[in-house]
């Protein structure tokens, strides 16, 4: 364990931030498995409406560099895709 005091506010931060990373990308996680299931089941508009929150939440994540853009943009370029073969 750390030994000066800096070292040890430090770890407390770095703990801090990797319970509110994992937390985030739990979220994405979630939120992307909504928008698969409803694709299958649900209707159009209320599919649309996950979509917009999922590309919501995927493009905040990536803003606060908790995933990678490009990571990101293929989530959603992903989604988009799905969602666009069922309503078509």
């Amino acid at each position: 364990m750390a030994n000066h005091k800096s070292a040890l506010k430090r770890a407390c931060q770095n703990e801090q931030r990797r319970i509110r990373n994992k937390m985030t990308k739990t979220k994405v996680k979630n939120i992307v498995k909504d928008v698969r299931l409803a694709a299958g089941k649900e209707s159009n508009e209320t599919v649309l409406n996950k979509l917009n929150q999922a590309q919501s939440i995927i493009d905040k994540a990536a803003k606060k560099g908790i995933i990678h853009k490009k990571n990101a943009s293929r989530k959603i370029s992903r989604l988009a895709g799905l969602v666009k073969s069922i309503t078509a």
